[in-house]
């Protein structure tokens, strides 16, 4: 199999360069290798080429997902490796990810320097907030099985690259966060599959760029949640929506983001129109089953593993029991 790595970036080059020495010592090796860059002002690009990839200048900070869909347009290889600039991969990565029998796989992502998990796969409710399963619990053997999933992190992950025939690329107007959560969702309502593989292992540092609190990290999250409900959600109820997007906004208050979440609810708002004209058709009933069943997936995982606060609270809210 030939795979095409392919890593946007914006600054941070000693991050680029660790994850580069990481992609250069797989036992697979890719093919080729892309670096994206969105506008790096510390000597990025010049790192990626002496590594021996291939520079493709975006001229400004484009977004992680134009970033990306112009890598894959521009590479070859009936695989397509998308990897964050902050993160390592172990030797085998590649390799133990290769063993995928769906449209794409991830590993088991760790938060670097720990064995806290930092995510392993995407799982979205209701209410348009979305769950990296395991995010911040240690890990053990909950996160240990091998699964078949709808919706892998794009943060070091493989897919088919007829993939894309089919589901189109990243959402470009989610500009950065949760547009592979969208790009999940698409796949799920086609019930296009892949797999988490946790026997591979990365280890991420997570929001390298600004930060997850951040306001500017807030307020894309913030909006793309509007985005989300704006193309999927149509005819949806109400409640679960409202509930537990304003949660998601008092844990951004409490992080002292509240005004960042406020201004992405109204960047939402704005978008909202163009957003809900792109909406996958499709029956709603079918669609709120499978919310249903992510979030039965949510809970099981929370109840074993300790509910965190929003969770807790969103089930209450949202009066469903499992």
């Amino acid at each position: 199999m030939s795979i095409a790595v392919i890593v946007p970036v914006w600054n941070r080059r000693e991050l680029l360069e660790q994850l580069l020495r990481t992609v250069a010592a797989q036992t697979l090796p890719a093919a080729e290798i892309v670096v994206v860059d969105n506008g790096s002002t510390d000597g990025a690009p010049d790192a990626a080429r002496a590594a021996g990839a291939r520079v493709i200048a975006m001229g400004r900070n484009a977004g992680f997902a134009a970033a990306v869909n112009r890598g894959i347009r521009e590479s070859s290889g009936e695989w397509v490796a998308v990897l964050n600039s902050d993160v390592e991969l172990a030797p085998d990565y590649f390799e133990k990810l290769s063993a995928a029998t769906g449209w794409f796989a991830t590993g088991k992502i760790l938060r670097t320097g720990s064995n806290t998990i930092d995510g392993t796969y995407d799982l979205v409710s209701r209410a348009g907030t979305a769950w990296r399963v395991g995010n911040g619990c240690p890990d053990g053997p909950l996160f240990g099985t091998r699964v078949p999933i709808f919706s892998p992190p794009w943060t070091a992950a493989l897919f088919r690259r007829e993939l894309f025939d089919r589901t189109g690329y990243l959402e470009e107007s989610f500009e950065s966060y949760l547009e592979d959560v969208e790009f999940g969702l698409r796949c799920a309502r086609k019930k296009l599959m892949g797999e988490y593989i946790p026997q591979a292992v990365a280890w991420h540092r997570g929001s390298a760029s600004l930060g997850m609190w951040h306001p500017d990290t807030v307020r894309r999250i913030s909006r793309n949640q509007v985005l989300l409900v704006a193309k999927h959600y149509a005819r949806m109820p109400l409640w679960p929506i409202v509930a537990g997007q304003l949660l998601w906004g008092a844990v951004a208050l409490r992080h002292g983001a509240g005004w960042a979440w406020m201004r992405g609810k109204f960047e939402g708002w704005n978008g909202f129109s163009a957003a809900r004209r792109k909406g996958e058709a499709g029956d709603p009933a079918v669609l709120v089953e499978l919310l249903r069943a992510q979030e039965r997936e949510i809970f099981r995982i929370q109840a074993a593993a300790g509910f965190d606060t929003y969770w807790r609270l969103y089930f209450r809210a949202a009066g469903e029991a499992f």
